[in-house]
């Protein structure tokens, strides 16, 4: 059984509420593919107004998918892959802890005597 602690709990919530929404998927995959890109530039992208997409990458700042880093007068949008890994990795257990659940069904189904001609 995995046990996390109330933060590991928190963090995972935050990450997985970020990632919920497609816009802000879509900010993380041109990020994380190597497109270090401004919030400007990512808000002519999308049909939505400047402070809107604003407002999504903070989400993303805030669970730490994304960093902002100041040039000049633009805040330009990097990708955190290991931020991304951390969630990946929490599904991971979940799926690991289901196909061991469902291996364990099968050993009782096996070593169960079948029920015939009752």
């Amino acid at each position: 059984m995995v046990v996390h602690s109330a933060s590991t709990h928190n963090e995972l919530d935050q990450l997985f509420r970020a990632l919920a929404d497609r816009t802000r998927r879509d900010i993380v995959a041109r990020a994380l593919a190597g497109e270090e890109v401004s919030v400007s530039t990512l808000a002519a992208r999308y049909r939505m107004s400047f402070a809107a997409v604003q407002k999504h990458v903070a989400v993303l700042e805030r669970a730490k998918l994304v960093s902002k880093i100041v040039v000049g007068r633009e805040r330009i949008v990097r990708g955190e892959p290991k931020r991304l890994a951390r969630a990946r990795a929490a599904l991971v257990q979940l799926e690991t802890l289901w196909f061991d659940r469902f291996n364990q069904i099968d050993e009782i189904l096996l070593t169960t005597p079948s029920v015939k001609g009752k």
